[in-house]
């Protein structure tokens, strides 16, 4: 097995699971993100900052639903806090601002929401946050991610080769610190804890490191293999925008009840040369040439993906991945045989745009292995964070208090 981080990325799936609400099949394209985003993920705002979340429902009855949000640990387990100490009004109020989509093939209605408003006029700590949606029933219809910083400590980030030479062209390694003038740690190993996510993936996110030394205020992490990613390749993407014409990743277009875009065959990467493709790391982007208003004139489309699979798969399984479903794996991503193919297919309800995705392996005793077909190159453009909680001694919650960024493109020895 090649994922190394297994016992971390199966340790995540169990923490707070019962939070990570899958959202139904009418429920289509939730974007996410802050004030500062471009592209949907999980947003990372600071205690002042603005979050927008936005829904398409394909049953297009202009149904109630009802927002609430929770704090929660480093670890996403529920915290000691009580709403009125992390909020500042009332949540569990219904969306307002909906409308339905105009001209289109497939009928669905779109909501929108902003974070603070009238009724949640601020969330008062920092930490780890999900935002739940209902309806009007009180049933969680689905649940997204978001965490909330203070700035109080710099966190800068050097991305690095790996110095194991079995995976010196296919490893990056983090070596960062942690710290401040004036911020003084207690207890370090016990009350910070520090989370490293690639492309904002939070299913191989790498949990407990603790700081090797100290200089000064800073506290140092110089892991070699613990703080260590596979690089990955580039994400592969396709841009239907042109909801009636062919592109460069796009082989055909049919028209039946709805569009049908078939997509070019994709084959294995994995043991091939690198090749620079400029890539959104996993992201999507709604978009159309057939109206002026993305969110209520873009067309819905089943998008056709194929893949040339020439791996044994040794009774696993092969996924499609990608933020535009928030890296979920379950039957809907499963990608199935056809033998009068011979290829590996399935088709996706998605929302005109652009949109990267990846292929990756599901084994059978669980483990998970992202570059099974794309391959992993230590090369390979990816963004990084890294996400610093701390629980001072006393406290009963991990506030965030610092986040680093880094990109692999300025990669060094």
């Amino acid at each position: 097995m090649r994922f190394s981080f297994l016992f971390f990325f199966l340790s995540y799936l169990c923490l707070g699971q019962e939070f990570e609400v899958t959202p139904p099949d009418f429920i289509k394209t939730i974007q996410f993100k802050g004030s500062n985003q471009s592209l949907s993920g999980t947003p990372i705002i600071p205690l002042n900052g603005k979050l927008h979340l936005s829904f398409d429902d394909l049953t297009a009855q202009e149904a109630d639903y009802y927002y609430t949000i929770k704090h929660f640990n480093h670890d996403w387990t529920e915290s000691d806090l009580a709403r009125n100490e992390y909020m500042e009004g009332f949540d569990n109020m219904r969306i307002l601002n909906f409308f339905n989509s105009l001209n289109t093939l497939q009928s669905y209605t779109h909501y929108k929401v902003q974070f603070p408003n009238n009724n949640i006029r601020r969330l008062k700590v920092s930490g780890n946050y999900i935002l739940f949606i209902k309806d009007g029933e009180g049933r969680t219809i689905f649940s997204r991610k978001f965490i909330v910083q203070e700035n109080l400590v710099n966190v800068p980030i050097e991305v690095r080769r790996s110095r194991d030479l079995d995976y010196l062209r296919e490893k990056q390694v983090l070596y960062f610190s942690v710290g401040k003038d004036g911020f003084i740690f207690r207890n370090p190993e016990q009350t910070v804890k520090v989370v490293l996510v690639q492309n904002q993936d939070h299913n191989e996110a790498i949990y407990g490191l603790t700081p090797q030394f100290t200089q000064g205020n800073n506290l140092i992490y110089r892991y070699d293999d613990e703080a260590s990613f596979f690089g990955g390749n580039e994400y592969l993407f396709f841009d239907n925008n042109d909801i009636r014409m062919a592109t460069q990743r796009v082989q055909r277009i049919e028209l039946d009840e709805l569009y049908n875009t078939f997509l070019r065959v994709d084959r294995v990467r994995d043991g091939k040369k690198y090749i620079f493709n400029p890539d959104v790391n996993g992201g999507f982007k709604i978009n159309t040439q057939q109206g002026e208003d993305p969110t209520r004139e873009a067309e819905y489309a089943w998008v056709h993906f194929s893949l040339n699979n020439t791996k044994d798969l040794e009774g696993g399984e092969l996924h499609l991945y990608g933020r535009f479903n928030n890296y979920t794996i379950d039957d809907n991503t499963m990608m199935q045989y056809n033998e009068e193919t011979n290829r590996y297919e399935t088709k996706k309800l998605l929302k005109q745009g652009f949109y990267n995705y990846n292929y990756v392996y599901l084994g059978p005793d669980g483990s998970f292995d992202s570059g099974f077909i794309s391959g992993n190159h230590d090369i390979t453009e990816n963004q990084y964070q890294i996400i610093v909680y701390y629980r001072d001694i006393g406290e009963r919650f991990d506030r965030v208090i610092g986040v680093g960024e880094a990109n692999s493109k300025n990669i060094i020895n």
